[in-house]
């Protein structure tokens, strides 16, 4: 979702984003794919539609691959509306494994993999450490790693991943 909104953003003037992106919201938030064609609809009609054509359009093209996302029940939306941990992750991994070439077994490249995670753990937990005690705007330190980054009504969210797909959740839990 946040690649599609900045993607619609492109072309929209830096004063008119806010309007713009709220504009956008119902579509994205919308209980039902019926819903959210109506909102694309009232947005492309809205002056805002018609000053930035370039923005429903990025609507329309990702339509098929947007849909998908109206499946999932709200609180487990939240959760997913970003993937900007799971992509540090992988870029943080990339940079450890990216200068090895290959590895003599499988069970190297995932003691690489786990010892990194590991480090990245420590660094974030030490600035963690540093920010304790100040304000929340104040705070730079990123969220728990290995543990699990905090989200809000995370409970509820594995609770409806746990409805939806009870196959692949339930033996975890």
């Amino acid at each position: 979702m946040v690649h599609l909104i900045r993607a619609s953003m492109r072309f929209v003037a830096y004063q008119d984003r806010k309007k713009v992106a709220a504009a956008l919201k119902p579509i994205y938030t919308a209980p039902s794919e019926d819903v959210a064609r109506q909102a694309l609809a009232e947005f492309e009609a809205s002056n805002l539609g018609q000053k930035y054509p370039s923005t429903a359009a990025t609507w329309a093209n990702s339509w098929e691959r947007f849909i998908p996302f109206l499946q999932f029940p709200p609180m487990l939306r939240k959760v997913i509306y970003t993937t900007n941990s799971i992509e540090s992750l992988n870029f943080q991994l990339r940079k450890v494994t990216k200068n090895r070439g290959h590895f003599p077994s499988t069970d190297a490249a995932v003691k690489l993999l786990w010892l990194a995670i590991c480090n990245i753990e420590d660094k974030r937990a030490a600035e963690r450490a540093r920010d304790h005690g100040k304000p929340a705007g104040q705070r730079k330190a990123q969220g728990r790693l290995v543990e699990g980054q905090i989200v809000t009504n995370w409970n509820q969210a594995l609770a409806q991943l746990a409805a939806a797909y009870p196959d692949r959740i339930n033996p975890y839990l």
